[in-house]
């Protein structure tokens, strides 16, 4: 599900452009993210820009969204499953 402009604004934190540019990768690794993005159903710049967020977040950034406001999970919110985890 797309993230872009779904939800209602919440909050006043305005949107803004983001320019990235000069990204050069692996062909391998372009082909899992355009696989990756494509099997969570967002465009790969959602994927990236979702990814990144979620590291942020991980390393204590505090902010509202991504798109907008709320688009991440709380990561102190139980429900959240561990995606790192290994069966032993």
């Amino acid at each position: 599900m797309p993230l872009i402009a779904t939800k209602p604004r919440r909050q006043k934190d305005p949107i803004v452009n983001v320019m990235l540019n000069g990204g050069r990768v692996t062909a391998g690794f372009r082909a899992a993210l355009f696989a990756a993005a494509s099997r969570a159903g967002v465009s790969v710049n959602e994927f990236v820009l979702t990814a990144a967020a979620e590291k942020l977040r991980a390393s204590g950034g505090q902010f509202s969204g991504v798109f907008e406001p709320g688009d991440l999970p709380d990561l102190n919110d139980n429900t959240r499953q561990d995606v790192t985890s290994h069966e032993a």
